[in-house]
């Protein structure tokens, strides 16, 4: 035990959303004793996403992920398998990909390898910008189509118009409202919100699975 803690390191890596532009990223540490189903729920939280579409991780070569009934299949159980396990390099790139019809793709790459400091709660997102896309958008390009669309002269324009209406007819436009309220927000991370979400995560506290969309809710 004492040999498996001593060789215990921490792994900061960088994730970009590729195929964004001004970029989204996200900077974490991560115990090198943590699983590749670990890194993936990680990725879920930091992100922001709802972990309701299939995934999965190319990493030398090979396919790893979390295998669902009428979804993928993979040889491997990621629960098995540690990120120290990976025998991964300074500075060396993987890819995680999530909905395979939006097609969301994110580079991993390895920055640092650091020691673990006892008197901190591990995982932990230490930097990031802007807020994952919403679900609900179909891939980086209708991203970034709807992003442009939704411009802060459109929406103000757009909320003039209904509050004009009579009180009582505003409430059908409750949802119009909040989709307003994720591209007013576009620009901003919650990290605060996020490492609030982790360290649920890191004791095993199930309430982190109810924590969706972390990064896009202050």
């Amino acid at each position: 035990m004492a040999q498996e803690e001593a060789s215990r390191v921490l792994y900061q890596f960088h994730i970009l959303l590729l195929k964004m532009s001004p970029a989204i990223w996200r900077r974490v540490l991560v115990p090198s004793d943590q699983s590749l189903a670990d890194l993936h729920h990680i990725l879920q939280i930091v992100m922001g996403w709802d972990d309701t579409h299939l995934h999965r991780f190319l990493i030398h070569g090979k396919t790893h992920g979390l295998s669902r009934e009428g979804g993928l299949w993979f040889r491997s159980d990621p629960k098995q398998i540690q990120l120290g396990d990976l025998h991964l390099q300074l500075k060396e790139r993987f890819v995680y990909e999530y909905d395979f019809e939006a097609f969301w793709q994110h580079q991993i790459r390895l920055e640092k390898i650091l020691p673990v400091n006892p008197l901190k709660t591990y995982p932990i997102c230490i930097s990031g910008a802007r807020q994952a896309p919403p679900e609900w958008c179909n891939g980086p390009l209708a991203y970034l189509e709807q992003k442009q669309y939704n411009s802060l002269g459109h929406i103000e324009r757009r909320l003039l118009e209904l509050v004009e209406y009579e009180e009582e007819r505003v409430g059908a436009y409750q949802e119009e409202v909040a989709t307003m309220l994720v591209w007013l927000q576009a620009e901003t991370f919650d990290r605060s919100a996020v490492n609030a979400h982790l360290a649920l995560f890191a004791v095993g506290d199930p309430r982190w699975r109810e924590t969706e969309k972390v990064s896009r809710h202050g």
